[in-house]
């Protein structure tokens, strides 16, 4: 006889509005178990108000809890998670309470589960602000040490963890990410006109970036590295930088020592809809990064069948495989393999077909499954 699943609490309230990379795993993660038959999952939500609705229609077999208006802001929400995230635990009944974001309360009556995404806060400390590099490094040293069980996105964070904080590997459980399918899959050539429009590029082909513009994000040395490969081109392509603003000072001036015939886009924030557009439109889509926890905007470009540039760092060849071209974190270096790609239409048309195709073999749906077997395990 199957074993019935245990009452999970799955909090989310600290997705944010803007569903960058934590808003991506848990809408991917919650949607596909929401798939799940009644006998699979047995999960309450917690969200902020203005996600009740979201969760609603993506579980609709799940109980969906709108927390408190002041969870919207950062101190209120951290202070709610550790004062009334327990007791909410204890109405719903549940035997454990999933924290999807480094913290977690610190005394619940149930076993915890939490989700760090990457170790980067200790591997790569000088791309971070102080205060948010201190906050992030106790909160995940709290948690490894509070948590029954730890889940993280890759193997190759999970040996970082063990590596430099002497975690216990036994208790670190690995469950990639996915991509979704819907919104993230080769694109028609109406997809692609669309995205062009929106960005009023016209017919120039382009280089893509989709991320947040912080430091660990290596957008500055990007920006150099294109301007390198393409500046004595006859048709140079344009370089877009879509994503969240960030905090990379360097970035503008980088854009400031661009010669004046080379044109750099920074559009913000795309809508959902555009994104295969984009990313399957450009030459290529590079991301240099000087480290991931995972690497979901690799594997969103290559889901959406463009040619991706990255660097071997951390958990990114765990993504990409033999399905990317690699580079280095340097200008020169990305310059050098940013212009070999530009020059190579057949290695660009491979790699767009190898990306497809190992996309593929990374789903929410075994995602989900893997939660599952760790949130049972937690109770054993």
């Amino acid at each position: 006889m199957r074993r019935r699943p245990p009452r999970v609490l799955f909090d989310a309230t600290s997705v944010p509005a803007d569903r960058g990379g934590v808003g991506r795993y848990v809408d991917g993660l919650l949607g596909a178990i929401g798939g799940c038959q009644e006998d699979e999952a047995n999960i309450v939500v917690v969200c902020q108000r203005t996600d009740a609705e979201r969760y609603g229609r993506l579980m609709p077999n799940a109980r969906v809890i709108a927390a408190p208006a002041g969870v919207a802001h950062r101190p209120a929400r951290l202070a709610w998670e550790q004062t009334s995230l327990p007791m909410l635990a204890q109405e719903v009944d549940a035997q454990v309470l999933h924290s999807p974001f480094y913290t977690c309360p610190l005394r619940t009556d149930c076993p915890v589960t939490v989700t760090i995404h990457d170790a980067t806060f200790f591997t790569e400390p000088e791309h971070y602000e102080k205060s948010r590099r201190t906050f992030f490094r106790s909160a995940i040293k709290t948690s490894i040490r509070r948590a029954a069980r730890v889940i993280v996105p890759s193997h190759a964070t999970k040996a970082e963890l063990v590596r430099i904080l002497d975690a216990d590997p036994d208790r670190i459980d690995v469950a990639h990410h996915g991509a979704d399918r819907t919104a993230f899959h080769p694109p028609t050539e109406r997809e692609v006109a669309r995205a062009r429009a929106r960005l009023g590029l016209g017919d120039q082909p382009y280089v893509a970036f989709l991320g947040a513009k912080e430091p660990r994000k290596n957008v500055p040395s990007l920006i150099k590295g294109w301007a390198e490969a393409v500046a004595g081109r006859e048709c140079p392509p344009a370089l877009v930088i879509a994503g969240g603003q960030g905090h990379d000072d360097e970035i503008d001036e980088a854009v400031a020592e661009l010669p004046s015939h080379l044109r750099l886009l920074r559009p913000g924030y795309l809508p959902y809809a555009d994104l295969p557009g984009f990313l399957g439109g450009a030459l290529v889509a590079c991301y240099p990064s000087f480290g991931e926890g995972f690497g979901l905007p690799v594997l969103e470009a290559m889901a959406c069948g463009a040619p991706v540039l990255t660097t071997p760092r951390l958990s990114l060849p765990e993504v990409g495989g033999d399905a990317v071209a690699y580079t280095g974190p340097d200008p020169a270096a990305i310059a050098r393999d940013l212009a070999t790609l530009l020059d190579d239409d057949e290695r660009r048309a491979q790699l767009a077909k190898a990306g497809v195709n190992r996309a593929q073999e990374f789903t929410w749906e075994a995602s989900a499954q893997l939660h599952l077997e760790f949130w049972s395990r937690s109770v054993c």
